[in-house]
């Protein structure tokens, strides 16, 4: 051979080289903020070979765990497939998730996982050609240990916005109890067995209103830029809205902001609201179940993928619950705690006025002192940056201690579905802008 040929050889031999490596490099953005390329999936024959994606990862939806789920102490969802039905107010190119065993006493074995685009709303079914199985750390399986959550592996799937996503786990051992949401208002499925990337969800015959072991679904987004936590109780939960039909006032403000496109905010929107959560007090438990405002802040605000602006509505049950709290400077102390800790992270921080509650059954003359003191000093600027009246968007002009009567969903405390609307409508997009104020 001579050189001439052999460098012609040795050239070849590295074309060749850059060619097969350029076809098999996987690059998995995993970082929480700024642009990124993505090229996901790639692992498995499951993943999609779609070409790769420029855009930043933001929260999709999410919930926070709440508690463990009773009659699921000893086995958990042993020799079940989890399917959790969510629905997206922004979409992706890519998504990863979150699976959490906070209230778990033993650890969580998942032996599959998948998610897919569902095929219509609230339904089993997934579109044809968007099931991908889903890896953690490169492996199909992982063990969640007691107490702990994790994150999965990216892989490419095209995640229309307003779409539903089907998020299915299948776990053979026992690991109870289930970490989980109980008010998620959308029915999610389960199916006996390992039908993890079953397309049809035929197998999926039982029903639950639930989400179990599931907390958030992050994807690669060209529509947002970041994400808006909005911390809350069940009125931020959602509790009263028409369940499958994501009308909680939080998927209305998701909707404003993508529709205002380039004039307002371009954010997504996630739900981090607990029923029955307060600004101070958690439930019983260890962990504690509802855990607090302050105790779960960092976990299920601070925590969230690339956030850029906090929502805190959070008071009412401090004041309703047992035991009363009547000292409304002992709330909004706790209320600036929270704002406090979203500023060390350079965060602005919306909050909202306490709406009325008079004719449910906890109300109490005295409770409503409480309430308009913690409104007067929201209002004073006391508390927040920015602040959204609720209080004065939904009260009855006539009675302001109620609801008005079309806001109110019939239990004088949470909002009916126009209500709910209204909440987000009156919401100023603008508050969302910039970041905490500089400290002096």
């Amino acid at each position: 051979m001579t050189k001439r040929h052999g460098y012609a050889l040795l050239a070849a031999i590295v074309a060749v080289i850059v060619a097969i490596s350029t076809a098999i490099y996987v690059g998995v953005a995993a970082d929480d903020g700024g642009e990124t390329t993505a090229v996901v999936g790639g692992r498995t024959p499951h993943n999609s070979a779609a070409p790769a994606s420029v855009g930043t990862w933001v929260g999709a939806w999410s919930a926070s765990p709440a508690g463990s789920e009773p009659g699921t102490e000893a086995n958990g969802m042993a020799g079940r497939s989890v399917r959790n039905v969510v629905h997206v107010g922004v979409g992706g190119t890519a998504a990863r998730i979150t699976l959490s065993n906070l209230y778990g006493q033993q650890p969580l074995s998942i032996t599959h996982a998948s998610v897919a685009v569902a095929a219509t709303a609230n339904n089993a079914a997934a579109t044809a050609d968007t099931m991908r199985r889903l890896t953690f750390g490169g492996r199909p399986s992982v063990v969640v240990p007691a107490g702990q959550q994790v994150v999965s592996d990216a892989v490419r799937l095209l995640v229309p916005h307003g779409s539903d996503v089907l998020v299915t786990t299948y776990s053979p051992t026992p690991s109870g109890p289930v970490t989980y949401h109980p008010q998620a208002r959308q029915i999610s499925y389960t199916a006996e067995g390992d039908r993890t990337e079953d397309v049809s969800g035929a197998a999926y015959t039982g029903q639950t209103p639930y989400w179990r072991y599931l907390t958030a679904l992050d994807v690669l987004s060209n529509e947002s830029q970041g994400t808006v936590v909005v911390i809350g109780d069940s009125l931020t939960d959602g509790v009263t809205s028409t369940v499958g039909e994501n009308r909680r006032w939080t998927d209305v403000l998701g909707e404003r902001l993508h529709a205002a496109g380039s004039d307002g905010p371009r954010y997504s929107v996630v739900n981090q609201g607990i029923s029955g959560n307060r600004v101070l007090a958690s439930g019983l438990g260890r962990p504690a179940e509802n855990p607090s405002g302050l105790i779960r802040f960092d976990r299920d605000v601070l925590g969230r993928t690339n956030v850029k602006a906090v929502v805190i509505a959070l008071g009412v049950n401090d004041i309703l619950r047992t035991p009363n709290q009547t000292d409304a400077n002992r709330i909004t102390a706790g209320l600036r705690e929270l704002k406090r800790l979203a500023h060390a992270r350079g965060l602005r921080v919306v909050g909202a006025t306490l709406m009325p509650f008079q004719g449910h059954r906890g109300y109490r003359p005295y409770l409503e002192d409480t309430r308009q003191a913690v409104n007067a000093q929201i209002r004073a600027g006391k508390v927040f940056d920015d602040y959204a009246d609720f209080d004065k968007a939904l009260r009855d002009p006539y009675s302001p201690r109620r609801l008005r009567s079309d806001y109110d969903s019939g239990d004088h405390l949470h909002p009916s579905d126009k209500g709910y609307r209204r909440m987000a409508d009156i919401f100023d997009l603008s508050d969302l802008k910039g970041s905490a104020p500089a400290q002096l």
